[in-house]
């Protein structure tokens, strides 16, 4: 059988403490949320974080300015471009794409290119032939200059750098259009 105590000042509670069990008191009300809002912050810490660094992998973010100096009180100096000299390069060889819906176009202009001393690969159609600009593609820098030769003995054609024809073995690409006139 228990024991029994004799009263002391713990055993008198007040009605309004609303106490449950020996200690405890019922939890406030939004406590839940405490640590709902904990988890959200930390969560958007997390994510930042990992924006941050996947930047600075990328390279999208550099930290390669000198202390000190503002971009917005310093006037830019101009960099000198480098002049792309027009070439006739033999070893390198010339696809030509006809563009346009006019017949025998790339042989036409195969005929030219040799003409002026350019190795000519395969004479074929394109898979558009809506095209209005001759354009001469190549895929390496170090080839501009043997592109812009190409353009030349093109009337009319420009020239740009793409990737679109590396594939196809050619060092050079072009793309007739309907402002080439044969």
């Amino acid at each position: 059988m228990a024991e029994k105590y004799p009263k002391d000042r713990f055993d008198a509670i007040p009605d309004d403490l609303n106490r449950v069990g020996a200690h405890r008191a019922p939890r406030a009300k939004g406590r839940g949320w405490i640590g709902f809002g904990w988890a959200a912050l930390a969560t958007i810490v997390l994510i930042g974080a990992g924006v941050f660094g996947l930047s600075l992998i990328n390279g999208s973010i550099s930290f390669h300015g000198t202390p000190g100096t503002s971009s917005a009180s310093k006037t830019p100096t101009p960099s000198p471009t480098p002049t792309i000299v027009p070439t006739i390069d033999p070893a390198l060889t010339v696809n030509v794409l006809n563009g346009t819906t006019t017949p025998d176009l790339a042989a036409a202009a195969g005929t030219k290119l040799t003409a002026a001393g350019i190795k000519v690969g395969a004479l074929a159609n394109a898979d558009k032939t809506d095209l209005t600009q001759t354009v001469v593609y190549y895929s390496d820098p170090k080839n501009a200059g043997a592109a812009l030769g190409v353009a030349q003995a093109l009337p009319g054609a420009t020239t740009a750098e793409t990737q679109d024809y590396a594939d196809t073995g050619a060092d050079i690409t072009v793309v007739l259009g309907s402002n080439f006139t044969g």
